[in-house]
């Protein structure tokens, strides 16, 4: 079936939400979700959305706490655009009915983190993802021009290689038509036809066997975008969220907010309980993600122990039950009392830095094509997240995507668009292959692509990444497709970009700490495949 539309919006995080709200009154807009469409990262954000609204705070601090957190690679530019359009777009999301925790007095309650010189996080208690989901899914739902297409897999963007055309990476005026979807309850594979297209579809986590990312965190998006030969950039930064829940087996890994820490929670090793992080930033328990994760991941091995120790149990016990009250009852639900005991934690993937290279107005190197969160790379983050910065980023590109689209009409498509071609495939019932490999890439990359890497790492890791992508593209050339399938090929598509990535990038800059480059170079640069 061919379904046609002015705006395709890939995803239902934050970012694609809110630029189908803005897009709405003036383009006609499909959403595409691979799941239910409150189903993304957004929802398991736990700490809140950073943003200026107190006297003591300013844009010139927030801009500089990000610059630090970077470590030199942040677009300047990009940083002031994205602070000092924040707090307007934040107030947008509470006018939709987005519901942030206040003071006695009504004032915003604003939280301090890992970072940050001030308090400027808003927050719904522990659950800050999930409040601005719930608004924002409630709003689309009820908006009689956005229509909402759930459980349909993106596959792959339609470009002129889809009309016979030879296209490589070198091609200057690759093109967007729309995407080929999978309708998950017939597998049958649909055409969407676009005047633009905007990737909305989140992170990257499950490429790791350990990450605080749901299931469908997959790289779709990205990987999508590199099949089609658009530019992809600094995907070796991959954020491991310093202190997850240690549950071995588990996944995704359950988040412990940074907020914790910064309501004055303190990470202490996990041999004797004394506490750590003076040995490596002055800022303890507050430093960058970068350095925190590190830091533990170095008692851990200086140790032999599993986890390390978050101990809360110094700060009141009405405070913890009632700003932390997911963490409070699933901690509980382990046998643990975060009031009375220490909360055990590990680093874990949580978010990625890279993704598909955009400009100023969030337009990819590919025509009618956009990007908007944490699938694309628009130059906020750098070499490292600054804390809830990430809603932050996806509401201020959503926005400017939205001005951009509304001021520049795209003429409709005048080709005619194949309809998908898996003729010769067979079914199969042959999902051993997928999920070994599936797990196997994760392994890889958890055990030599991690928070610490080697040269030596990284060529075992991309010569067995190799091998798995041979078989998985054998496999998909015979048989008919699958999500499985589909989420395999994207998983590994972004390994390789990763450890790609990290192979190029010859020192040790934020979130990329490899062993023979331990000093950063002076000169300034970004990754691109």
């Amino acid at each position: 079936m061919v379904y046609k539309t002015e705006t395709l919006i890939a995803g239902s995080g934050v970012a694609g939400l809110f630029l189908a709200l803005k897009l709405a009154d003036f383009s006609e807009v499909t959403i595409l979700t691979k799941t239910d469409i409150s189903e993304s990262n957004t929802r398991y954000a736990q700490g809140g959305i950073a943003g200026v609204f107190s006297d003591q705070d300013s844009f010139d601090k927030h801009i500089q706490d990000t610059l630090t957190a970077g470590d030199g690679l942040c677009e300047i530019e990009t940083v002031k655009r994205v602070v000092q359009q924040g707090p307007s777009r934040i107030r947008e999301l509470m006018e939709i009915g987005a519901r942030f925790d206040r003071q006695p007095d009504g004032t915003l309650s604003l939280a301090r983190e890992g970072g940050h010189s001030e308090h400027r996080i808003l927050h719904a208690h522990d659950a800050t993802g999930a409040e601005i989901e719930r608004a924002l899914v409630e709003a689309v739902r009820n908006h009689p021009k956005i229509k909402v297409m759930e459980h349909f897999f993106a596959v792959d963007l339609i470009t002129q290689h889809h009309l016979g055309m030879y296209i490589n990476r070198g091609f200057d005026g690759i093109e967007c038509y729309g995407l080929y979807a999978l309708e998950l309850s017939t597998r049958e594979v649909h055409t969407f036809i676009a005047s633009q297209v905007v990737l909305a579809t989140g992170g990257a986590g499950n490429v790791y066997a350990n990450t605080t990312n749901p299931s469908i965190a997959t790289g779709d998006g990205i990987a999508m975008a590199l099949r089609a030969k658009a530019r992809i950039a600094n995907m070796e930064f991959c954020q491991f969220h310093p202190t997850a829940l240690y549950e071995p087996g588990t996944r995704p890994a359950f988040l412990i907010t940074e907020a914790l820490r910064g309501k004055g929670a303190v990470l202490k090793n996990g041999w004797s309980k004394e506490p750590f992080m003076q040995k490596y930033d002055a800022r303890l328990s507050l430093a960058p993600r970068d350095i925190v994760a590190r830091a533990i991941d170095s008692e851990m091995k200086a140790s032999g122990t599993d986890f390390v120790w978050l101990d809360a149990t110094h700060i009141p016990e009405k405070e913890l039950r009632e700003e932390f009250p997911m963490i409070y009852e699933k901690c509980l639900e382990k046998g643990l009392d975060i009031t009375k005991d220490m909360i055990p934690v590990v680093p874990a993937m949580h978010y990625l830095c890279g993704g598909i290279d955009t400009d100023a107005q969030g337009r990819t190197s590919i025509r009618n094509l956009f990007a908007c969160g944490e699938c694309s790379h628009t130059g906020l983050h750098g070499a490292n997240r600054l804390a809830s910065n990430s809603l932050l980023e996806g509401l201020v590109y959503a926005g400017i995507i939205a001005e951009f689209i509304k001021t520049h009409p795209i003429k409709p498509l005048q080709h005619s668009i194949p309809d998908w071609n898996d003729q010769n495939t067979l079914n199969t019932d042959e999902w051993v292959l997928i999920s070994h490999n599936f797990k196997e890439v994760q392994n890889i990359m958890s055990n030599y692509v991690g928070i610490v890497r080697s040269n030596a790492r990284l060529e075992r890791a991309m010569r067995r990444i190799h091998l798995i992508y041979e078989e998985t593209e054998s496999f998909y050339q015979r048989y008919k497709l699958s999500p499985e399938l589909c989420e395999l090929r994207n998983v590994i598509a972004c390994a390789y970009l990763i450890v790609k990535c990290a192979q190029i990038r010859k020192e040790s800059r934020g979130l990329h700490f490899t062993t023979d480059y331990l000093e950063k170079r002076e000169q300034v640069w970004n990754t691109f495949v």
